[in-house]
Order: structure tokens, then C-alpha cells, then sequence
């Protein structure tokens, strides 16, 4: 029987781990669960513990990349599941991308989310993954940015060391599209924190577009060597 293992990247949830945490005991196949306090400054890590996490505390805020390359360190399952700390009770459906990497039908999983219910960007970030992504193989993705992936060991072993930023979800992408690996996306009912039209968000998305640029820049230096 295949292991499965649920990494949750967390920096400041303590609002959300538990009940995400909650929602992925749910989940059958998953036999363990780390979480991975990229430095948070609340009680994330605590609350962690108290859900029956297994917690790895990092000093220093990392930023999401990083705290998923300490994650593979630990990672000794034969499919990782990565997820987001703000999905809350909707962490139940990482089910649906388990299911394909288990079941051997793809190598890579990604969960796509529905539109938004509120407006956020005008969609050049994601146009710009979505293109990116193309250039490599014939396939188009919803929510190319989406945290929520399952993947085999061997994929996992390929694309690491993430990217260390908002790009590490593309760099992923392209790595094992340009490795050869299955890549397929599956609709779920995910939800989690939506950055609005507002300074934050456009900050937001301002740095997300910049190291999706850096990534692809450095794939296409990578895949031309």
C-alpha cells in the first residue's frame, strides 16, 4: 500500500491551521501530517500541535518555497500532498488529487479552484503561467498557481529545491512537464483567503507577477543548457 503524506506550509494561520488540519484527518489515505511554521509570530505552531500535527518550527520566515524544501527533508512517503494553512474544513477534498497520483494515472495533480466571489486581479499572472506552461506541453491549466498538488516521490526528488517565492508553484509546473511526468489538474471545491482590488492585493499580485517572470526566465535558461 502507497503512503501518503499531507505538507502544510504555515506562516501566521493561527485563525485556520486547526481547522485545516481537522479537515485533512479526514482524509483516508493520508497517514501523516506536517506542518511546517515558516516563523510565524502567532500561535500557529501551537494550535498545530494541539490538532495532532506533526510541527517543524523555522526561526526565520522562509517564505513559502523555503518552507517546503525544509518539508522534503522529512517527506519519506511515496506520494506528498502539499496544501495550503488557510483552506480550512475544504482541506477534506485533497482527496481528488490523490486519487490520480495513487491510482497511477497522472504524476502530478493540481487542484483547481472555481472563480472567485470577489474581484481580484485582471488575470496576467495567471495568463502568464498559462502561457508559460504551454510552451512546454499541450496542456491548459485553470489555477496554474494553485498550492494544492499531490505528487509522486520520484516527481518530488526531480523538481526540488523549489523556487523560493510566489514562482514556486510555476517552477514546479515546468520542471516536471520538462522531466517527461504526467501533469493533470482535477476541479475541487477548495476555498481559501481571496486578495481583493485593494493595495494589498495589488501588492500582492505585483510581487507574485515579478518571480513568475524570474521562474520562467530561469526554466528557459535551464531547459536551453
Amino acid at each position: 500500500m502507497k503512503s501518503v503524506m499531507a505538507v502544510i506550509p504555515a506562516f501566521n494561520e493561527e485563525e485556520t491551521i486547526k481547522s485545516t488540519i481537522t479537515a485533512v484527518q479526514k482524509v483516508e489515505r493520508i497517514s501523516k501530517i506536517l506542518v511546517v511554521d515558516d516563523g510565524s509570530r502567532d500561535g500557529t505552531a501551537k494550535r498545530a500541535q494541539e490538532a495532532g500535527a506533526q510541527v517543524l518550527i523555522l526561526e526565520h520566515n522562509c517564505g513559502k518555497g523555503g518552507a517546503m524544501n525544509r518539508a522534503v527533508e522529512l517527506a519519506d512517503a511515496d506520494i506528498v500532498v502539499f496544501l495550503d494553512a488557510d483552506l480550512g474544513e475544504t482541506a477534506s477534498q485533497a482527496s481528488l488529487i490523490i486519487e490520480p497520483v495513487f491510482n497511477g494515472e497522472t504524476d502530478l495533480c493540481i487542484a483547481a479552484f472555481r472563480p472567485p466571489t470577489k474581484k481580484g486581479g485582471f488575470g496576467l499572472v495567471k495568463g502568464t503561467a498559462r502561457r508559460a506552461i504551454q510552451k512546454i506541453a499541450d496542456i491548459e491549466l485553470n489555477s496554474p498557481l494553485s498550492g494544492q498538488r499531490a505528487m509522486s516521490r520520484e516527481v518530488l526528488m526531480t523538481v526540488t529545491p523549489f523556487h523560493e517565492a510566489y514562482g514556486v508553484e510555476l517552477g514546479m509546473t515546468l520542471n516536471a512537464l520538462a522531466n517527461g511526468f504526467r501533469v493533470k489538474e482535477v476541479l475541487t471545491e477548495m476555498k481559501h483567503n481571496e486578495t481583493g482590488r485593494d493595495l494589498r492585493g495589488f501588492i500582492h499580485r505585483g510581487k507574485q507577477f515579478l518571480d513568475v517572470i524570474k521562474v520562467i526566465n530561469l526554466e528557459n535558461r535551464r531547459q536551453s543548457i
